[in-house]
């Protein structure tokens, strides 16, 4: 997967703990996260399973994205997660080219 901006939705089990962050590089930063090298929230509340993710032309929009989410309550998170990964399947694989 080539470097863009991202949005994405970690999540520690399905209906579980969520955490929303942006990026510009989704590869790098998720192995971040589930190798427990990001300090802080998601590494606390054990945030590793990628269930969602939105890719954007630019960085300014990736970051404008994820404060409207981050402000949105939890019903429409869950929703957004499930409209794309009603399974909340782990999407690492997906991201990484991996079958």
């Amino acid at each position: 997967m080539d470097r863009q901006p991202a949005v994405y939705i970690l999540a520690s089990k399905p209906y579980g703990t969520l955490y929303i962050g942006v990026t510009s590089d989704l590869v790098r930063r998720i192995w971040e996260h589930r190798s427990d090298l990001v300090d802080g929230f998601s590494r606390r509340y054990g945030c590793h399973q990628l269930v969602y993710f939105e890719q954007h032309g630019n960085i300014i929009e990736a970051i404008q994205r994820e404060k409207q989410m981050k402000k949105w309550n939890r019903a429409w998170k869950i929703q957004l997660i499930e409209a794309q990964n009603p399974g909340w399947q782990d999407q690492w694989s997906m991201i990484v080219g991996e079958t």
